[in-house]
């Protein structure tokens, strides 16, 4: 039986109950986190934490849990579940109320839900990459904050997936910005390069490990947005993410990036990745 994390209390999820009037139901009010999970171990827990929170804070919702209080509910899901590799989706709504659009007055407490998924690394793709299709980023302006109002980056994906390729590759004026729910690097003359920062992207855990490695390996790094354009005459080009980790790209839409094989600095950030999870 799976057990779920649900109004303070775990619970069997054909026990699960949600209310109509939740707050996330209409609004998709609330944010959430995927948290890694490799032989039974979690993977960057305190910095995903730390962005719930940090997004949290951004859209005035209070968490009725502490950073450490979360770990240890998701350190007891991991174990009542059995789980070995997979993630943890952990989603905080404002809490449950009548449909209106302002905040409940007076404050209603927030819901928390979380929930565990078996899965394993994504061997096959990693070793021979993906395809991706370019999409225009019709999502609000405050993608940094990791929110469940989803629906531009469920659409990106549909249309990628629809043209038989794993990922969406968004672009805002002619300037790439991330994945539908990834981020993107390219790799020129030995740089890597990747969108800076900002409202306009999610500043991916994933992202930051790799950033990290970069800098441990002496790779130069260059945080600068680069157009659609440029992202075809890559030499290599790869995304990241919790569940895909670090994701080959062979083509760009028609386009194939270098010469259709797995780049050399890819390849090594997949190799010190796989070092830096337990």
């Amino acid at each position: 039986m799976t057990v779920y994390f649900i109004d303070g209390q775990f619970t069997g999820k054909d026990e699960v109950k949600v209310s109509i009037d939740d707050r996330g139901y209409y609004f998709g009010d609330g944010v959430y986190e995927v948290i890694k999970v490799y032989n039974g171990q979690l993977f960057t827990e305190k910095e995903h934490i730390e962005r719930l929170f940090n997004s949290a804070a951004k859209i005035h919702l209070s968490i009725s849990h502490t950073e450490k209080e979360l770990v240890e509910i998701v350190k007891a899901l991991i174990e009542k579940n059995n789980l070995v590799n997979g993630h943890v989706y952990l989603q905080v709504t404002r809490g449950v109320s009548a449909r209106q659009h302002h905040f409940p007055m007076p404050e209603v407490p927030a819901v928390l839900t979380a929930y565990t998924v078996e899965g394993e690394r994504p061997t096959a793709n990693m070793e021979n990459g993906v395809k991706v299709k370019t999409v225009a980023d019709i999502r609000w302006l405050r993608c940094d904050i990791k929110s469940l109002n989803l629906l531009g980056s469920v659409l990106a994906k549909e249309e990628a997936k629809q043209a038989g390729c794993e990922e969406a590759m968004l672009h805002r004026d002619g300037l790439v910005t991330e994945g539908s729910s990834t981020n993107m690097f390219g790799v020129k003359d030995g740089v890597v390069r990747t969108h800076p920062v900002s409202n306009l992207i999610l500043e991916g855990i994933t992202r930051q490990v790799v950033l990290q490695i970069c800098q441990k390996l002496n790779i130069p790094v260059e945080e600068k947005a680069f157009t659609v354009e440029e992202a075809y005459e890559m030499d290599e080009f790869f995304f990241t993410s919790t569940t895909a980790e670090v994701m080959p790209i062979i083509q760009i839409d028609d386009r194939v990036i270098g010469n259709g094989e797995i780049g050399t600095i890819t390849k090594q950030l997949q190799e010190a990745f796989t070092l830096e999870t337990p």
